[in-house]
């Protein structure tokens, strides 16, 4: 029996940070597209790590649940890297709400029940969450707290309230980051840490969807003025995570780390967009 990580999404983030972390550990990949888990799969394997592929819908409970039951069949669940979503260009409201948001909360609870003592995880966020304006705290407490079977009927996130999909996606986002707060304290009475990491524009393809997707010329320019002048890459997103998820950073959990070159200062300090 060997010590397992979960990784959800099947993406070029999560295979960085699993290539980064997963050495020596079973590694179980769920997507929902199962030819995406095995493509991985396969680049992982043939790199000489110890992969399997699994279909998961992180809007399901009963999926995710699946999933783990899967992971724990070859040992104790040791790491999870989260890194399952859709973006605004690809998904409609309901849909952002329910994987990003909703799927992201059932996700980071059910792991939490069963992780190993010592045990770490990640959930990857976005830079979009910082971008959302200041709520009042009684609905960031909201978000950070609601049973995970009620959180889509929050008031917040009724469809009357949401302008469009990147307005949905910056809730979730900002959820995700809320509700790592939360899911820390449980997690710590399992010795286990979990924190969150919410990039900016990270050459992958996913990225590639919204350049060329209504908001393109928004996100090219973004990381045209940022202070880094330049897009990131998926290996410096895993720089980051390779720090909290080892030992040395022992000391970290409930945090969120934003990952961006500075597009976020720029945004709301820098010259008008």
């Amino acid at each position: 029996m060997k010590n397992v990580m979960i990784l959800t999404g099947a993406g070029q983030i999560g295979m960085a940070i699993a290539r980064r972390m997963g050495y020596g550990m079973k590694i179980v990949i769920g997507d929902k597209r199962l030819e995406n888990a095995e493509a991985v799969t396969d680049t992982m394997n043939k790199a000489g790590f110890d992969a399997v592929p699994a279909e998961m819908d992180l809007s399901s409970r009963n999926s995710i649940l699946e999933l783990i039951n899967k992971a724990q069949q070859y040992g104790e669940i040791a790491m999870l890297v989260n890194a399952a979503g859709v973006s605004p260009s690809q998904a409609s409201i309901e849909t952002i709400l329910k994987v990003d948001l909703y799927g992201t909360a059932v996700l980071l609870e059910e792991v939490g029940k069963v992780i190993k003592p010592g045990g770490v995880g990640v959930t990857i966020s976005s830079q979009s969450g910082h971008r959302l304006p200041a709520l009042t705290s009684d609905e960031e407490r909201q978000l950070a707290c609601t049973p995970t079977e009620e959180l889509l009927s929050l008031e917040i996130l009724q469809p009357r309230n949401i302008r469009d999909t990147l307005h949905a996606y910056q809730l979730a986002k900002r959820c995700n980051v809320k509700r790592v707060m939360a899911e820390a304290v449980k997690w710590g009475k399992r010795d286990a840490r979990i924190n969150s990491i919410s990039p900016g524009i990270i050459v992958t393809p996913l990225a590639f969807d919204e350049f060329n997707g209504p908001r393109g010329d928004f996100y090219k320019n973004m990381f045209a003025t940022c202070p880094a002048g330049r897009p990131g890459t998926t290996d410096e997103v895993a720089n980051v995570a390779e720090l909290l998820m080892s030992n040395r950073g022992a000391f970290i959990t409930g945090a969120d780390f934003l990952v961006d070159g500075g597009a976020t200062a720029a945004y709301f300090y820098g010259k008008p967009m």
